[in-house]
């Protein structure tokens, strides 16, 4: 097999990472992905940094197993705390977190360089959002979300719970940014009701769209990237199969084939 023709890896806590992968797979076609939900697991933004790098490093085992060329870490709070050690401990594997591509699109979307930014617990207590985008002379409105994914999970999407959930998180966002950073996998499924919340004017950032260009470049400058055909995709899940595939369908518009991995958990 071409180096060009290996699948890509992508690895998230749980569903959320699936925004991730729709949009890669819409900018890449012809990619073959391979789709790590570490379900048993989750969520990663209550747990230790410890625990955190521990739960990335499995995943990203797991996904060499099937010869990936490169790897996508497509959940915040793993990107936010694990993405240091993993290219440290894995040197050769391409790796793409969603805080990097996020942060730089949204400086380049920013008219005034006021930036909201919302998230889980653990990725807005790492600061690494704060970090780079103050580097960059933004100024930075940052808010912790936790009940979000949970609800998306639910189905919530449009619930009139979850709207009163935004407006209490955001309300006091609007009028001060430009450009929000949706840092959690799940946001993007409910930014109508958050575009509401803090203001219809406000550009919201899907991590998404960010990872897929900039992975798009990367696999290009590396000669990694595949030309013609349609690439096939595998999902894996750890736990709470039929959860994942029902929210799934929700994400994707579409049903797909899941497979279970299980993971030691102690």
């Amino acid at each position: 097999m071409l180096e060009s023709d290996k699948p890509i890896g992508i690895f998230d806590s749980g569903i959320g990472g699936l925004t991730v992968y729709k949009a890669l797979k819409e900018y890449l076609p012809s990619e073959s992905f391979i789709y790590l939900g570490d379900t048993a697991r989750l969520p990663y933004g209550t747990k230790s940094e410890r625990a955190v790098v521990r739960f990335s490093i499995d995943n990203t085992e797991f996904l060499l197993k099937f010869g990936i060329k490169a790897l996508v870490v497509a959940c915040n709070t793993s990107s936010s705390i694990a993405i240091k050690e993993l290219r440290e401990k894995f040197p050769g594997l391409p790796i793409i977190g969603v805080i990097e591509p996020s942060a730089k699109l949204a400086m380049e979307m920013s008219s005034s360089g006021r930036i909201g930014v919302i998230g889980t617990e653990a990725t807005i207590r790492s600061g690494r959002y704060r970090e780079l985008l103050e580097r960059d002379g933004a100024e930075v409105f940052s808010q912790p979300c936790p009940l979000f994914v949970p609800l998306v999970e639910e189905g919530w999407i449009e619930h009139r719970v979850t709207q009163l959930v935004a407006e209490e998180y955001l309300a006091w966002m609007r009028g001060k940014i430009d450009t929000l950073i949706l840092g959690c996998t799940h946001y993007p499924v409910i930014k109508r009701v958050i575009g509401e919340a803090v203001g219809k004017e406000v550009r919201l950032i899907e991590s998404g769209f960010a990872v897929a260009r900039e992975l798009k470049r990367m696999l290009k400058e590396k000669s990694l990237l595949r030309g013609d055909g349609e690439g096939e995709d595998m999902f894996f899940v750890t736990d709470f199969l039929s959860k994942f595939s029902r929210v799934a369908e929700i994400f994707l518009g579409r049903k797909i084939k899941i497979e279970e991995r299980k993971f030691s958990m102690c």
